[in-house]
C-alpha cells in the first residue's frame, strides 16, 4: 500500500480509505475487527466513519460504527498508527439543536464522538453535508477552535457543491481560520458530472484532497448485479437499481472487459480508474468480509494504460 498526501497538507494517507458505514449494520463487530485487521496488515492507515452511522438501521441509535472502531483501536493499541476521520451534521439527539452545523451542535457532537472512539483527538473532522440554516463563518469558527484546542487536526467536508466549498475557503482565508483540506464527493464511473463539472477543477486549483465515496456505485461496479435480473440479496439493492439502465450495463461491460485483460475483478478496475487521476487522494471502500476487502486492495497493483483509461472514459461519458 502506497501513501498520498491529503491535498496540500503533509498528512499521508493510504491510497484506499476503509469506510465503516456497515459496522454494526451489515457487518457485526467480529467481522468488522477482521476487516480492519486485514486492512492494516496491508499497510492501510485511513479509516472513515461518521457519528450517524448507521442510525437508519433498525435498532441502531447511531454512533455504533465509532464505538466499534474505538474498541478495536484500544484492543490493538494502534491509535497512533491510524488516520481517523469522522463526520458531524446529522441528527444525533432530540430537540432543535440535535442536528446541524451550529457551534452548539458541533461542540457537543465532537465530545460525543471522542468518547465513542475512545480517543482524545480526531485526525480529520468533516462536515457531513452543508447546513443552509447556519452561517458558514459560525461553522468555520467552531471548527477552528477545535483545531486550536488539539481535539481536531485537519478539517474536511462532504457533499458540498463547488460554490459552498469556495465560500468556506474564502471565509477561512478572510478570517484567518483553519480551512477545509479535503472533500468527499459522490463519484464513480457511472456518477461523474456532479464532481467533474466544478468540484474537480476547484480541488485541483486549491489543493483540496478528494476522498470519493461510493466509487463502486453501491456495489454495481463489482459485477455482482446482472442485466438478466439475477441479483444477490443486498441491503443496498434499492440504491443500486438506479444504475440498471442501458448506460449502466454498458459501463459495467467495459469495466469487465478491462478486468479480464488484467486478470482482476471489476472492483479493482473501477478503483484503479480513480487512482489514475492525480486529483484523487483515496477512494473510500467498504467491505463486510476480508474477501471483499481483498478485491478492492487489488486496485493498488493495477496500472491502467492510457488506452484503457480512454476506453473507460468513453464508455462512461453517457
Amino acid at each position: 500500500m502506497n501513501y498520498r498526501n491529503l491535498g496540500r497538507t503533509g498528512l499521508k494517507v493510504s491510497k484506499l480509505c476503509l469506510g465503516t458505514m456497515q459496522w454494526g449494520w451489515t457487518a457485526d463487530e467480529a467481522a468488522s475487527f477482521e476487516v480492519m485487521d486485514a486492512f492494516v496488515e496491508t499497510g492501510g492507515n485511513f479509516l472513515d466513519t461518521a457519528d450517524v452511522y448507521s442510525r437508519w438501521a433498525e435498532g441502531n441509535p447511531g454512533g455504533v460504527s465509532e464505538q466499534i472502531i474505538g474498541r478495536w483501536m484500544k484492543a490493538r493499541g494502534n491509535r497512533q498508527d491510524i488516520v481517523l476521520a469522522t463526520k458531524v451534521r446529522g441528527r444525533m439527539w432530540e430537540g432543535p439543536n440535535g442536528e446541524g452545523l451550529s457551534r452548539l451542535h458541533i461542540m457537543r457532537a465532537v465530545e460525543d464522538s471522542l468518547r465513542r472512539l475512545d480517543t482524545d483527538y480526531i485526525d480529520l473532522y468533516q462536515t457531513h453535508w452543508y447546513d443552509e440554516e447556519t452561517p458558514i463563518d459560525e461553522t468555520m469558527r467552531a471548527l477552528d477552535d477545535l483545531v486550536h484546542a488539539g481535539k481536531v487536526r485537519y478539517l474536511g467536508c462532504s457533499n458540498y457543491p463547488a460554490w459552498r466549498l469556495t465560500k468556506a475557503l474564502w471565509v477561512s482565508d478572510k478570517l484567518g481560520l483553519a480551512r477545509y483540506d479535503s472533500v468527499q464527493p459522490h463519484y464513480s464511473l457511472v456518477h461523474r458530472p456532479e464532481f467533474e463539472a466544478e468540484l474537480k477543477p476547484l480541488c485541483e486549483s486549491e489543493g483540496i484532497g478528494v476522498i470519493p465515496y461510493s466509487p463502486l456505485a453501491a456495489g454495481f461496479l463489482t459485477g455482482k448485479y446482472r442485466p438478466d435480473g439475477v441479483h444477490p440479496d443486498s441491503a443496498r439493492l434499492g440504491g443500486v437499481k438506479q444504475y440498471f439502465t442501458d448506460y449502466g450495463w454498458g459501463v459495467l461491460a467495459a469495466v469487465e472487459q478491462v478486468a479480464a485483460t488484467h486478470g482482476v475483478t471489476p472492483t479493482a478496475i473501477a478503483l484503479a480508474w480513480q487512482l489514475a487521476q492525480p486529483v484523487i487522494t483515496s477512494p473510500i471502500i467498504g467491505a463486510n468480509s476480508v474477501a471483499q476487502l481483498n478485491d478492492s486492495l487489488a486496485a493498488t497493483d493495477v496500472a491502467l494504460t492510457d488506452e484503457e483509461i480512454t476506453f473507460l472514459n468513453e464508455a462512461s461519458q453517457g
